[in-house]
């Protein structure tokens, strides 16, 4: 998406279509628009400024090599990238910009199916709040010396350990061997949260070069960037905690929809796990799922071996994650060199050279080792954000899509709450709160602001929780994930920022009676990861 000169922090962030344009502009079904998802033929739709208009289509194809942030702005090709457009251009996009790229608009009603609304001033406000505490503290959005400073670090400690893990093959060095490749697992989870992922969301640099650079260390430590470009930012991003309930019966039946049918909205992250892990309350529970908090700390250890060994290779080869199109990336002769030749690059050095300066076993053991270390902390720091007591889920499903209200002469979709595993709603909580406080208050003309329980940016308060909150050494520790509430609004901004607009973010949920869920440490929130992985395990099905 756009990150270049951008209109001031209050402008309007959707694109416009006057109905004289809208009249002479060509329309386009679904499925053509999903048939332009190659970065030789890319299309994009984005929602209107008017509720139930048709969103508009632009083509981006040759604009990306123009984009202040490169070629990020290809993963929205071939699908309603509403989400992307607002996230990543919190001062907005220019209007004559959109227009100049629309190409024409979906057909009415494509998208009126989306779980989410865009109604509210809520995110609008809050976005403009952010980026004016941004300019008065004289901070750059993305990147800055600090966290060049500690990728310098990071990266030095990396190979510094896998040096070391090489030179310490004596008869009576082993035990130390292993000590430097847990040292290096450390840095390459440490790389992972503060390098590549401020890269590959174009926050780590103003230059698109230095971003890609970044997002590279992903395969340097053995990883492909793709692969979570595709899961973490098409897919648990921007639908936070959401299953489409209708493909996970489907699922459940042993039917894999094509990928055309399937639904963009819905989160991997909730539902790749299953059926070892359940981490979604409508997943039906199995008998092992009663002890998953006890075995959950030695899957998450197996989480970056899955992904080097299993889900790269899958993806590379079908073009394909669960209902993500992966052409857009593989698409490319360019891509799919840079995926394989990084994979046999990595391997001689994470596991060849061990195993030529250690013998086979000690050499393996030496890489598996690294690998456990990296994925325990890496899924440690991630699944506490989501997976906890007090997060909201929430289930989109095409059964209760159709129980339209009917409302004058227009028709009104029921709206969809977030709910707990417990069936509550802390939305409502929060609201009747924030009403109470306006009463209480000396303007007695204020009253609390409108938010839909199902407005996208409330949505990922309801479903992401902090710990640590303005703590500037856990936010540089975790990357920023300490913040995940202010990372999932905003995460085009640099993490380094996350400590300094913390207080913006959480007066404004209170003042808008939308839920902002913070625990103290990182500590007391994995004591309560794992107290809610025991209640999912014997909770009941949604």
């Amino acid at each position: 998406m756009c990150n270049g000169n951008l209109p001031p922090a209050d402008a309007n962030l959707k694109a416009t279509t006057s109905s004289n344009t809208t009249t002479a502009l060509k329309t386009i079904s679904k499925s053509e628009l999903a048939s332009h998802s190659t970065p030789s033929s890319a299309w994009c739709a984005i929602h209107t400024s008017t509720p139930g208009q048709q969103h508009a289509v632009l083509d981006i194809t040759t604009f990306a090599s123009r984009h202040p942030g490169g070629d990020l702005i290809l993963l929205a090709a071939g699908k309603d990238a509403s989400v992307l457009f607002e996230t990543y251009h919190p001062r907005g996009v220019p209007s004559t910009l959109v227009k100049k790229l629309q190409i024409g608009v979906t057909e009415k009603g494509s998208y009126d199916d989306s779980f989410y609304s865009w109604d509210s001033d809520f995110y609008r406000v809050l976005k403009s709040r952010v980026v004016q505490r941004i300019e008065e503290r004289g901070l750059a959005r993305r990147g800055s010396y600090e966290i060049w400073l500690k990728a310098l670090f990071l990266l030095g400690g990396f190979w510094g350990s896998l040096y070391q893990m090489y030179i310490n093959n004596g008869a009576n060095s082993f035990v130390t061997a292993i000590l430097w490749s847990i040292s290096m697992g450390i840095f390459a989870a440490m790389i992972g949260v503060n390098i590549q992922h401020d890269g590959n969301h174009g926050a780590f640099s103003q230059s698109k070069v230095m971003n890609k650079c970044a997002g590279w260390t992903l395969d340097m430590i053995g990883a492909s960037a793709f692969t979570w470009e595709f899961q973490h930012m098409l897919g648990h991003h921007p639908y936070t905690n959401l299953l489409d309930g209708e493909e996970e019966r489907k699922k459940e039946g042993g039917v894999d929809s094509k990928i055309e049918e399937k639904d963009q909205e819905s989160d991997p992250d909730v539902f790749s796990s299953f059926p070892l892990m359940r981490m979604h309350p409508f997943h039906t529970p199995s008998w092992f799922h009663r002890y998953q908090h006890l075995y959950a700390p030695l899957l998450f250890s197996l989480m970056t071996l899955a992904k080097v060994f299993q889900q790269d290779f899958e993806v590379a080869i079908s073009k394909r994650l669960y209902h993500i199109d992966a052409k857009v990336r593989y698409g490319s002769v360019w891509n799919v060199m840079r995926f394989w030749s990084m994979k046999i690059i990595t391997m001689v050095y994470m596991m060849g050279l061990p195993i030529y300066f250690h013998g086979v076993v000690k050499g393996v053991t030496l890489f598996v080792v690294g690998h456990l270390a990296c994925g325990e902390l890496l899924a440690t720091m991630f699944i506490v954000n989501h997976v906890i007591e007090g997060v909201s889920y929430a289930k989109k499903d095409l059964k209760d899509a159709t129980k339209d209200e009917k409302k004058g002469d227009q028709t009104k979709k029921a709206v969809g709450k977030p709910t707990t595993m417990m069936g509550d709603t802390p939305m409502e909580k929060t609201r009747y709160e924030a009403f109470e406080n306006s009463l209480n208050s000396n303007d007695k003309s204020a009253a609390v602001p409108s938010v839909p329980f199902n407005d996208w940016a409330a949505v990922q308060c309801q479903t992401s929780v902090n710990w640590a909150p303005g703590s500037w050494f856990w936010n540089h520790f975790s990357g920023g994930l300490s913040h995940q509430i202010e990372h999932h609004l905003f995460p085009s901004i640099c993490h380094t920022n996350y400590a300094y607009i913390q207080d913006v973010v959480e007066k404004t949920c209170v003042e808008y009676g939308v839920p902002y869920q913070a625990e103290p440490s990182l500590w007391v929130a994995y004591g309560k990861m794992i107290n809610h992985l025991k209640y999912l395990g014997r909770g009941k099905i949604e």
